[in-house]
């Protein structure tokens, strides 16, 4: 089972895929956000050309590019670094709440991710009702088929049917989840997040907060996105949802509430970690000592997962990348 790190496409990103390249991260995953994330092929680029890691999208968002646009990106980036990078799609849920729009629905996605797999291809599609083609000349971008993995990020019995079928029909190499789920798939990409704990640490730990704190407080976002009545019920949740109106007007406040996603906690989200117990700062993800976390890695590759992807968070991502490597590679 491969061990790899996400990053977000932004200022430090080249420095922390350097970073983990020296530590024996098999792969580097940028995250793709336009509202709150710096331009992730931009960033891709930079790493490629600045290390010799492999590379992956975690996970674009169909709206966010034209499909040939998405098509000639990959071109592109195969022809600086040849089997470097493996795309991977999702619906967009919080790349689409931070536009004040739904995910995407699964027919939008899959139909988005057929004509790509065609396009690279070197086939003719149908997009938007017209005929479309890669038609770009031999000098002047890589020879098609192109073949850069291609997989689909799927939480619910829909889109793992979805990304099952779209496997056996060779569109799509693999799944990427949270959970490392069972199914007919190639490659099994597990999304973690969490923290190794130090020496006497638990859930009261500041440290422990901070480094969990990002990925904790989306339980309230996703709250607010799709069950809002259930806000108060939550711990802080009356006064988290008092400072969110107070902060923006009625038609902004997927600004306030989603500002920060999984990198940073705000003021406002910080009473949400202050009133969390410990055993649910525990319970927030992959917490543990360095051998707890490696007996979860171990039985992840049991199952089949064929590679885990750590997301560390907080204030010093770089001490977060350093224990997860050593809990987990060696």
């Amino acid at each position: 089972m491969e061990i790899s790190i996400g990053v977000v496409p932004g200022p430090d990103a080249v420095r922390r895929a350097q970073l983990a390249e020296d530590l024996g991260f098999s792969r580097v995953w940028l995250y793709d956000s336009a509202a709150i994330y710096e331009d992730i092929w931009m960033n891709l680029t930079a790493i490629v050309a600045a290390t010799s890691i492999d590379v992956g999208t975690a996970v674009l968002v169909p709206n966010l590019r034209h499909v040939m646009t998405t098509a000639t990106a990959i071109a592109t980036l195969e022809r600086m670094a040849p089997g470097r990078l493996t795309a991977a799609f999702g619906t967009g849920l919080t790349a689409r709440w931070v536009l004040g729009k739904p995910a995407l629905s699964w027919a939008t996605l899959r139909t988005y991710v057929e004509q790509l797999h065609g396009l690279l291809r070197g086939d003719t599609v149908t997009i938007a009702g017209e005929r479309a083609q890669m038609i770009h000349l031999p000098h002047l971008a890589a020879a098609r088929p192109i073949e850069v993995p291609l997989l689909l990020s799927a939480l619910g019995p829909k889109g793992l049917d979805i990304t099952a079928e779209l496997c056996a029909a060779g569109v799509v190499d693999g799944l990427i989840d949270t959970e490392g789920a069972d199914g007919p798939f190639p490659r099994r990409v597990q999304m973690v997040s969490g923290t190794v704990l130090d020496r006497g640490e638990d859930g009261s730990s500041a440290r422990v907060r901070d480094a969990v704190g990002p990925w904790f407080v989306v339980g309230h976002h996703y709250m607010w996105q799709q069950y809002p009545e259930a806000l108060p019920a939550m711990p802080a949740g009356a006064e988290w949802l008092a400072a969110v109106e107070a902060e923006r007007v009625e038609g902004e406040r997927h600004l306030a509430v989603h500002e920060g996603h999984v990198t940073d906690v705000s003021q406002r989200d910080r009473v949400i970690i202050d009133a969390a117990e410990d055993a649910a700062i525990l319970a927030a993800g992959w917490v543990g000592a360095p051998d707890t976390i490696a007996e979860r890695a171990r039985a992840s590759a049991e199952r089949g997962v064929t590679e885990l992807l750590y997301t560390p968070a907080g204030s010093d991502v770089e001490r977060e990348m350093r224990a997860f490597a050593a809990a987990t590679i060696g």
